[in-house]
């Protein structure tokens, strides 16, 4: 008789093992959503419970795949919402693990790599758009994504330093690569160095830079002095010979940016304005050989007409020239004798 008792109580043990539910104490849905009353057995389409309705809706391929693929335990509070909490992290915590950053629960294909890297740190533009990502990723057929370098000489130091037209280790160029080259283009070609300290205008608008920066040579430092580079213009010119005639090398004085010829030179910054005849005069009519030092006085350039003009050495004429003739014409004498102490008048006027 005393074994009774303890069947009793190993029966009410069992019937609240058995009536315990394998999904948990926080499981608030019936058994009957999912099971059949009879067997327990789970029919999928017979299935009244709603994943919709829970914190994490079925969507794409998650709407395919068996249950037991991501509630390996019975007792499904225990699932995470996260991905990789069912998703192995195959990039190795290079890109994080919001696997929603870059794929969809439609597929693990990546649909637009441009857009993802329009919200990174180095959107794709101009000849990146088209590049294979295993040309900056180093680890992409390991499918890693360590984190790179912003900067163009990140990936383009073996570029710059093969660069030979110019040499750009030897030219001292600068390691900021976006100084020359636009991020936007589609080639290497310089398009975006700002030459703004010496604006390239006028003559100097050239093909290449190789017109003033020579092969070889050091970028930096080229004086804007413009003798500097047009010392070979400057020596060879004869027409007039500016180093007989002892011109200034301040090619500025007489030449603009825009052509060696015609001259622009303004002679009256000299003190001595061109008027009349002096203004259809070639250079050399006054200047014999040099351009300085020349006196402003008319006879010292006319002393050849004052000794052949009438009475003019015989009357001891005075050689202010200015005083009877203008820059028009030698003739025509504009003296005035009213200016002198005796004012013709009377007869004396038609002398």
């Amino acid at each position: 008789m005393r074994i009774l008792p303890f069947i009793v109580l190993l029966m009410i043990l069992a019937g609240q093992t058995f009536a315990q539910s394998p999904h948990g104490s926080s499981l608030k849905y019936d058994c009957s959503d999912c099971h059949e009353e009879t067997t327990w057995k789970v029919i999928p389409k017979n299935i009244k419970f709603d994943h919709d309705k829970t914190q994490f809706k079925l969507t794409g391929e998650h709407k395919t795949v068996e249950c037991r693929s991501c509630h390996a335990s019975l007792i499904f509070s225990k699932v995470q919402t996260n991905c990789s909490s069912c998703h192995k992290d195959i990039h190795q915590n290079t890109v994080g693990f919001d696997c929603e950053n870059c794929h969809t629960t439609k597929t693990w294909i990546v649909p637009n790599i441009n857009e993802i890297h329009r919200r990174s740190r180095f959107p794709l533009v101009g000849v990146h758009m088209s590049v294979d990502c295993s040309s900056c990723h180093s680890g992409y057929s390991n499918l890693t994504f360590q984190v790179q370098g912003v900067d163009c000489y990140s990936c383009h130091k073996n570029d710059f330093i093969n660069a030979k037209n110019p040499n750009h280790v030897q030219a001292g160029f600068s390691n900021d690569c976006m100084q020359c080259h636009n991020i936007n283009s589609i080639t290497w070609a310089s398009a975006n160095f700002n030459h703004d300290f010496f604006p390239l205008t006028g003559g100097h608008k050239l093909g290449t830079c190789f017109s003033c920066h020579k092969q070889g040579s050091n970028f930096k430092g080229l004086s804007t002095d413009c003798y500097s580079c047009h010392k070979i213009d400057y020596q060879g010119a004869k027409n007039p010979d500016h180093v007989l005639s002892n011109l200034p090398t301040d090619c500025k004085t007489c030449h603009s940016i825009n052509s060696w010829i015609p001259s622009t030179f303004n002679h009256s910054s000299t003190g001595f304005v061109l008027t009349g005849s002096h203004t259809t005069l070639d250079c050399s009519a006054c200047h014999k050989g040099t351009f300085t030092g020349l006196s402003s006085d008319c006879y010292s350039c006319h002393q050849a007409q004052y000794n052949s003009a009438e009475n003019h050495v015989a009357q001891n004429y005075p050689k202010t020239c200015e005083m009877c003739h203008s820059t028009t014409t030698w003739s025509n004498s504009t003296f005035n004798h009213s200016t002198t102490i005796f004012p013709l008048t009377g007869a004396h006027t038609t002398v």
